[in-house]
């Protein structure tokens, strides 16, 4: 992963622990997380899947599915499987 997309998921991800959130998740997986709940995440879902369209369909459950495989981490995090 290059470093400016490094930046923002570390920008993305302290604008949701300011907002209440987990440190280690981002606000559009949270978003997605919580749509189900509450209406306020439903908008911001539909918000931020309007606003990152250009980049790919369904950008909060993608964010979501990315949080859940760990996909952010370093090489040096992932189990290694024999």
């Amino acid at each position: 992963m290059n470093h400016c997309k490094e930046i923002a998921i570390a920008v993305d991800q302290l604008i949701n622990t300011l907002l209440g959130g987990w440190s280690d998740e981002t606000l559009s997986s949270r978003c997605y997380r919580n749509s189900k709940k509450y209406w306020y995440a439903e908008v911001g879902r539909v918000i931020l899947d309007f606003i990152f369209r250009p980049f790919g369909k369904d950008h909060c459950y993608q964010s979501y599915l990315s949080e859940v495989e760990r996909k952010h981490l370093g090489d040096d995090f992932k189990i290694v499987k024999d």
